[in-house]
């Protein structure tokens, strides 16, 4: 123990005691002068804040206001963050970017169709005719010229319209909102597009003036019949300049504008002329015309010219337009807006096409309880020769060949076999378990529910055995498994599900392919141009096959600006030629004695595979040979259940109906690595009516003649070239200098 005995030590003990209670004191008389200060500041304010002091309906106000100031604040920022998307839709060359026009030819050079504005006879706002304006104003948008992009007026009115009708008779959006939606947005049905089109409705008002919009809003409508614009509509309907139509027509146009499908004169006159009329009475409540100015129209409503007999292909001129609109934008083409573009479309089989589609539905749809078709043919290189969108395109414009996903069933089966084949193990005679098999508690079962047993692998896709394809996606990832893991059933099966999807992806399928353990069967969704251009790999010996329509695209001045020989990337090859040719000896026994025999074409070496769905819901067949790939397809847009269609009825006549026909007149070719068939005498198939098909092609020229032809049109245009030169006079559809290669026409 140690005693401190200095004597200045208790001092300086008493000294820091003192310090202590000195800051102890500081503190506590600040703490409370602290609160004193601040119940006085808060009993100021609380004084100058009871001579503010309301009650009553002023107080109701004030909170309101307050209220909506703060929702109004929370508004702007989700009004900024919604609108933002919207304005990404434009561009500085927004407007310029929206004047395309097409002339499309077909692959022989005779013009098709058209899409887009036309640039050669826009008519200007003051010399369409006043009473067309006027009812597309009443019957559209009455207060176009108050409003300010959006009419919260007539909104209201639609609304209430809407719910005394008990269902949609008006519609709410202004004019400047379906401006909006025919020059930035699609036509889905989603609110995301709603909203990006009032977005894009109050940014067009702040860019343009009213007469401008409503020039725009003329000009770039889609009035049915593969038309965009009053003077297409009124050339294609009533075979007159728009200038020259009376009230009546112009009632039948303006009619047009929110329904063109439904209310097309040349698809539904009686319609068309119903919806007229109310167009008429639509004049007179808007108050721009008597009862008696219209009372002519009503009794004499418009005519359109015969337009049964025209055959459009607008279902491919769709998807083409959309194409080239793609290559414009980004840059390919030059700043030229004027385009004619010549394409692979074989404009008879287009006709057979929808001739076979829509024969098969009309003679076996109520069998079968399926209400649409689709199909789609190609050459190997991915040229797509024809489009069949739907079972009538005046009824509905959507192309279930390039913009709809289902169900592909068994017809996704041989990119699993291909997968198996690449990793070396399996050939067409090996051996493989058709028994059932399950993943934890998934248990397929093969159609009908039989057991195989143990069988040759080519008999299993000619069986098209569920369970065959499972074990494969097993042994698939067995291959790829790493010898230093335990097993383990489940992830080597998701491992084969994955290389799978590798090969898919590779050979042209660009849709999401979900992993799921029945992705072997055909259980995700895919498009039907996307299996066509897969099975093309096949057909063409593993070279990547990106379909394309544009053969050659010209200028306003006839330059050619784009070929597809010249400029499209070089095919690639994506899947060893080897492996290509053992699969296609397997899928051509689909056909020969499998699922697929309906499709069988006499003296054609044909193959490819059937596809059907749980449910029936959709029936598939896609096949090829060595000159054509076509993909076929039954089913019901509500997705509801077919009666037991399987891939190997109606899709795989509908198949041999339509591929009959193409090859009449063509020099045959086999599928890469197959054989010819015993049968097959000659490579070029008859055209004189020997093979038996349903109609015939006309005589085409033969192989000689195209290539004289080709030359002399070599010729003929290098002379052209040499008199432009000399004259100095710009001639349509001719190259500005230098030799022009042929068109390579190709006549057959």
């Amino acid at each position: 123990m140690i005693v401190w005995k200095h004597p200045k030590i208790p001092h300086l003990i008493k000294r820091i005691n003192n310090a202590l209670l000195a800051f102890d004191s500081l503190v506590d008389s600040s703490i409370y002068q602290a609160g004193q200060r601040t119940r006085e500041i808060w009993a100021a304010f609380s004084a100058k804040m009871d001579r503010l002091h309301i009650s009553g309906g002023p107080k109701l106000a004030v909170e309101l206001a307050c209220e909506g100031l703060t929702l109004g604040l929370g508004g702007a920022l989700l009004a900024t963050a919604l609108a933002l998307p919207a304005f990404r839709e434009t561009s500085d060359d927004w407007l310029k970017k929206q004047d395309l026009a097409v002339t499309f030819l077909d692959r022989y050079g005779q013009e098709v169709g058209r899409r887009g504005i036309r640039h050669d006879d826009s008519v200007p706002l003051e010399q369409i005719p006043d009473y067309l304006v006027q009812a597309a104003l009443a019957t559209e948008d009455r207060r176009f010229f108050d409003h300010y992009g959006i009419d919260p007026i007539g909104l209201g009115r639609a609304l209430g319209a809407n719910a005394r009708a008990s269902g949609v008779v008006q519609g709410g959006s202004s004019i400047t909102q379906q401006l909006a939606k025919n020059l930035f947005l699609t036509n889905e049905r989603t609110i995301e597009r709603k909203v990006k089109e009032a977005f894009l409705a109050l940014w067009l008002e702040t860019h343009l003036p009213k007469r401008d919009i409503l020039k725009l809003y003329f000009d770039r409508a889609y009035l049915g019949g593969g038309t965009f614009g009053v003077q297409a509509a009124s050339e294609f309907y009533f075979g007159k300049n728009i200038r020259d139509i009376s009230l009546a027509e112009a009632a039948m146009l303006a009619g047009l504008f929110k329904a063109p499908t439904k209310y097309a004169p040349h698809i539904n006159l009686p319609a068309a002329r119903a919806r007229a009329n109310d167009v008429l009475s639509n004049l007179v409540d808007a108050g721009f015309m008597t009862e008696g100015q219209v009372y002519g129209a009503r009794k004499n409503p418009a005519t359109p010219v015969d337009r049964k007999r025209k055959s459009s292909p607008d279902w491919y001129l769709d998807w083409a337009y959309d194409q080239v609109k793609k290559q414009a934008d980004s840059g390919q083409l030059g700043s030229d807006r004027v385009l004619t573009v010549r394409t692979a479309l074989d404009a008879e089989l287009q006709v057979k096409a929808e001739e076979a589609v829509e024969n098969a539905l009309r003679q076996s749809g109520r069998q079968f309880r399926a209400h649409q078709g689709a199909a789609i043919v190609l050459e190997p290189n991915g040229a797509v020769r024809a489009i069949v969108g739907g079972r009538d395109y005046g009824a509905s414009q959507f192309n279930r060949a390039t913009d709809a996903t289902r169900q592909p069933g068994s017809s996704f089966k041989p990119f699993v076999y291909l997968t198996a084949v690449m990793t070396g193990h399996f050939h067409a005679t090996t051996i493989v378990d058709g028994n059932n098999i399950c993943i934890g508690n998934w248990c397929p079962n093969n159609y009908g529910g039989a057991q195989a047993g143990r069988l040759p692998l080519v008999l299993a896709l000619q069986k098209s055995l569920n369970t065959v394809a499972v074990r494969l996606s097993v042994a698939i990832g067995e291959n790829y498994w790493p010898k230093n893991q335990s097993y383990h059933l489940a992830r080597i099966a998701e491992l084969g599900r994955k290389k799978i999807v590798e090969t898919a992806r590779k050979m042209g399928v660009t849709t999401a392919l979900p992993d799921t353990v029945s992705l072997p069967l055909g259980a995700d969704d895919v498009k039907m141009i996307d299996m066509a251009s897969a099975y093309a790999v096949f057909s063409n010996g593993g070279q990547r096959a990106t379909p394309f329509a544009a053969i050659e695209i010209r200028n306003s001045r006839g330059d050619v600006i784009w070929h597809h020989d010249r400029d499209a990337p070089a095919p690639e090859q994506v899947i060893p030629a080897d492996k290509i040719a053992e699969m296609n000896n397997m899928l051509k026994e689909v056909v020969a004695g499998g699922t697929a025999r309906a499709a069988q074409l006499e003296g054609v070496v044909a193959a490819g595979k059937t596809g059907t769905t749980n449910g029936y819901k959709d029936a598939w067949f896609d096949g090829f040979t060595g000159n054509f790939i076509g993909s076929v397809w039954f089913g019901n847009d509500d997705d509801t259940s077919m009666n037991n269609m399987t891939g190997g009825t109606l899709p795989a006549r509908t198949w041999h109906e339509i591929m009959a026909f193409a090859h009449q007149g063509v020099e045959l070719k086999n599928p890469y690595g197959v054989a010819p068939l015993p049968s097959q005498i000659s490579n070029v198939a008859s055209a004189d009516g020997s093979r038996q098909s349903s109609s015939q092609r006309p005589s085409m020229l033969s192989k000689k003649s195209k290539e004289a032809l080709a030359s002399i049109e070599q010729f003929l245009r290098t002379a052209q070239d040499q008199k432009r030169a000399d004259n100095k006079v710009p001639l349509s559809l001719t190259a500005t200098s230098g030799t022009v290669p042929p068109l390579n026409l190709d006549i057959r």
